[in-house]
């Protein structure tokens, strides 16, 4: 009988299970992960045994939030360049960074404003802000670490007045990409969600709100709506696989196989 070849007898290969989600003795840094899909991602981390820390531009009181006693609360505003340096330096070294924000500016901007304020606000907070996250994280990020951003289904299905919101979405898919290659063999990674139940919904009257939950359960092949922690597993699949990279992982239930519902 022939040997097997060396290439499947090293050390990577030792361990029959493969990779696993385990981040026992790692340290993530989630950038918006006090809400929504951060929040959800923050928790994932937490759960698999990591030291999180989450980043946004406030730092919340124990009253305000006592479900945040167990993490590390870090200012960071990503508009401001100098503050996400600062607060990548006070962080130190760290395993793995998710960047998850976007720009808190009231509206997302529309083709036809009478001026550009809103659209350059919000593609400069999401893209600017996520190549700044990276720019000033990655020397911090230890050996066998990555970066992962966060889009959203627009960046492949536009929809009429999101303009800015798809244009920034497949800039910071693009730039996720490059990165990969940039900063090899740190890992760079991009999940795109499709629609996943958040406060993110809530300028919607709750009627309506509970309406579009019902169209997504019963339009998307899941047969459900997305919730935080369906991202959350995602994100650490992206962490703990040393062999993905360059990629966007679709978290959707099936919603690009229909018509949009939204």
């Amino acid at each position: 009988m022939t040997s097997r070849p060396d290439a499947l007898s090293n050390e990577a290969f030792a361990d029959a299970s493969g990779p696993s989600l385990n981040l026992a003795g790692k340290t993530v840094v989630v950038v918006g992960g006090k809400t929504g899909i951060g929040l959800g991602i923050a928790q994932a981390a937490r759960a698999a045994g990591a030291t999180v820390v989450v980043a946004s531009r406030r730092i919340a009181t124990p009253d305000e939030r006592p479900d945040l006693a167990g993490y590390r609360q870090v200012r960071l505003d990503m508009s401001d360049e100098s503050a996400v340096s600062g607060a990548f330096d006070g962080i130190g070294a760290f395993d793995h960074l998710v960047v998850t924000a976007a720009p808190d500016i009231g509206s997302w901007g529309a083709f036809q404003d009478a001026d550009m304020r809103g659209v350059r606000a919000y593609v400069e907070g999401k893209f600017l802000g996520s190549w700044a996250c990276a720019r000033h994280g990655a020397p911090h990020i230890r050996p066998n670490g990555s970066i992962t951003f966060l889009t959203g289904g627009m960046a492949v299905r536009p929809k009429i007045g999101f303009t800015a919101v798809t244009s920034a979405f497949a800039a910071v898919e693009a730039l996720s990409a490059s990165l990969a290659l940039e900063l090899a063999p740190l890992r760079v990674n991009t999940i795109r969600p499709g629609f996943v139940d958040t406060d993110m919904w809530g300028f919607l009257p709750e009627a309506q709100r509970q309406g579009l939950r019902q169209a997504v359960a019963r339009n998307f092949p899941a047969r459900r709506v997305g919730q935080p922690r369906d991202i959350g597993h995602a994100a650490l699949f992206l962490m703990t696989n040393p062999y993905v990279t360059g990629t966007v992982v679709e978290v959707a239930g099936g919603e690009n196989l229909v018509p949009s519902v939204g």
